[in-house]
This record gives C-alpha cells, sequence and structure tokens, in this order.
C-alpha cells in the first residue's frame, strides 16, 4: 500500500509538476526517444551540468514505466533533511549517493537496484561541471558493470541544462534542452576500454545536435 502512495505522487510529481515546467519555461527536444525505455536491469548514463539533469530524465519516461527508474544523485544534497531525504528517494526516485567517503562501497546501492530489475540513471563524470562543460569520465560506472556484466548502458547527451539552472544557482534561466539518446553498450570486461566507447558516444551524440559556440 505504501508503494503505491509513492507511485501515485511520482506520477503526480512528473506528470503535473515537472513536464508542464519544463515545456512552458524551458522546452527541450529529445532524439531517438525510442531507445529510452526500461528494460529490466539496465543503466542510462549521461552527462551532468545541473541539479535539473536527473528530473529532466526522469520526466522523458512514460508515467506508467516511472516505479521502474530510479536516478542516482548525491546524498548531501538531495537528502539535507529527513523531509528532503524522503521526498527525494520516495517521489524523485534518487538512490541517494554519498560522496563524502562514509560509505564502505558507495555504489552498493546501485548495484542492489539492478539486481532487483530497476533501470538506474547514473551521470559518469560525478559532480557537475562548469556549464555546457564535460569533465572527464570516472570509472564507478565500470565498478557498476562488472558486478552486473550482463546489463548494457545507453549513453544520452544533454545539452542547455547547464545555462538553465548552472552550478550554483537557483534561479531557472529558459533555455531550450537538447537531448540525444545513444545505442546501447555492451560490458565486455575491460575497464578503459568502456570509458573510451563511453566518451566516444558522448562526442558523437553532441556533434549530431549542430550546438552553436553561443548556445
Amino acid at each position: 500500500m505504501e508503494q503505491k502512495i509513492h507511485n501515485i505522487l511520482r506520477w503526480f510529481f512528473y506528470g503535473v509538476v515537472v513536464r508542464p515546467i519544463l515545456l512552458l519555461i524551458l522546452g527541450f527536444n529529445a532524439r531517438h526517444m525510442e531507445r529510452l525505455k526500461p528494460r529490466g536491469a539496465h543503466l542510462i548514463a549521461a552527462n551532468h551540468n545541473s541539479h535539473l539533469d536527473a528530473m529532466v530524465l526522469m520526466s522523458l519516461f512514460k508515467l506508467c514505466d516511472l516505479p521502474k527508474v530510479k536516478v542516482v544523485a548525491a546524498k548531501d544534497y538531495f537528502c539535507r533533511t529527513p523531509l528532503m531525504a524522503w521526498f527525494s528517494i520516495n517521489v524523485i526516485g534518487v538512490i541517494p549517493i554519498d560522496r563524502q567517503g562514509g560509505a564502505d562501497n558507495p555504489i552498493q546501492p546501485v548495484i542492489d537496484a539492478l539486481e532487483e530489475g530497476y533501470t538506474v540513471i547514473i551521470f559518469p563524470e560525478g559532480s557537475r561541471g562548469d556549464p555546457e562543460q564535460q569533465a572527464p569520465l570516472k570509472y564507478g560506472v565500470t565498478k557498476v558493470l562488472e558486478a552486473h556484466p550482463d546489463v548494457q548502458i545507453t549513453p544520452v547527451y544533454m545539452h542547455g541544462l547547464g545555462k538553465a539552472l548552472p552550478r550554483g544557482e537557483a534561479l531557472l534561466v529558459p533555455f531550450v534542452c537538447e537531448i540525444n539518446i545513444g545505442e546501447p553498450i555492451t560490458w565486455h570486461g575491460d575497464r578503459a576500454k568502456l570509458i573510451d566507447s563511453l566518451a566516444a558516444s558522448f562526442a558523437h551524440l553532441k556533434s549530431e545536435m549542430e550546438v552553436k559556440p553561443w548556445q
């Protein structure tokens, strides 16, 4: 019963609150939406420039699919208070990750979520970078795939959110978000090769957008 209430709240939050705001204030254009769908245990890897990233990606899914999707986010930001932690975990769909080194294995919650059959959205750069600038990818995603070698990872490149709500800002600025969804990548047991493949996919997806220098 409690889970049903959480699901209803999540549907309401994304369907009535998040999506209208995104469409009316920001607007976004997503390519290859057919590649973005829950497939059971699956990873979706996106570049990271804004706290909006998590909610924008979640809002791309059909409302009926939202209970099957979770998104990795910083525990120190999304769980600052007990109320915010409850809302983030049960309504937004956050998997809180400890970035302060307090957990023995900070990625274990991601491994557990995949074990339970969730589609999990992750940000391989770790923390948010400068607006529209991609930081080097970290190897945490490869540790997740080592625990679940049969899980594929779908790359997603986003542009615009870093200027709509950049790091350190609280005021939302109208700025169209471009989203490009790539083909799934298969893990073959080589950490460096996986990171190279993911970085190359991000670069290709960005090139397809034809982003102008001033955007």
